[in-house]
Formats: structure tokens, sequence, C-alpha cells
């Protein structure tokens, strides 16, 4: 079995520029991760019920269902799932918002190849944790 390290991410992109999606689609399969794809904000909550994820980089600003509605019910049901917001600048007070809701990062548009590097990286330290977690209370350690 391959271990955390090797195992690909599975991230979700959620976003309504199709050539964001793609661009960044692009970027994380370069750095070896899974990529699906959500249009809006009810899209990816129906993904997040259907998939197991590692993560979830989230635009704020969707039509639809956009990102902060999304992330307040991605908090009810997926509440171990990391989600990372994507937002154009100008709108600290919305990112201080989802950040106090549970996201634990944001990424300015237009992004970097190294927000994205640390995006990933990121993801998986969270992702080990969370499996060590789950095998120490499956082996009655906790």
């Amino acid at each position: 079995m391959e271990n955390a390290e090797q195992q690909k991410l599975r991230i979700m992109i959620t976003d309504d520029s199709r050539l964001l999606r793609k661009k960044l689609r692009e970027e994380l399969e370069r750095l070896n991760c899974e990529v699906i794809e959500a249009v809006n904000g009810k899209e990816a909550i129906t993904f997040v019920l259907e998939h197991e994820l590692d993560g979830i980089i989230l635009d704020i600003v969707m039509p639809v269902v956009g990102g902060i509605a999304a992330l307040q019910v991605i908090r009810e049901v997926a509440p171990d799932v990391p989600v990372v917001m994507l937002s154009s600048m100008g709108t600290p007070q919305k990112l201080m918002q989802c950040l106090k809701m549970g996201a634990i990062d944001f990424i300015n548009k237009p992004y970097t190849r190294e927000q994205i590097i640390h995006t990933v990286e990121r993801l998986k330290r969270l992702r080990t944790k969370r499996q060590e977690k789950v095998k120490a209370i499956v082996e009655g350690n906790v």
C-alpha cells in the first residue's frame, strides 16, 4: 500500500471561471494531484457529499451558491475537509469571515505557483494528521 506521501491528493477546485479551473487543474496535476472541478457552490456541496476529498479550493464570488454559503454547508457536512478560499483582491472582510468560519487559508487571484505549492504541501500534512488520528482511533490508542 502507498504511504500518505505517495498517494495523490484529491482536490476540488470550485470556481465559475473555466479558464481559472483549467490553469489551476494543470498546476495541481503537475504536483501529482487528482482534481475534481465544480462550477459553483451548489455543485461543490454535491461533490463533497459524493467524494472523499483531501482539500477544496473555493472561490468566494460565484453564481447560484457563492463560496461563503458553500463553506458554511461544507463545514457542517464535512468538517474535516480543509478549505482554502480563492478571491480577487479587495475582499478582506469576506476573507476574514471565511477564516472565522473554518477555512484554513486564502489565495488571492491572480495566484502564484508558489502559493499553489504551499497549499498542496499544507494539504498533504493535514491529510497525514487526519490519517494518523483515524489509525489511532481504530487501534484504540485514543
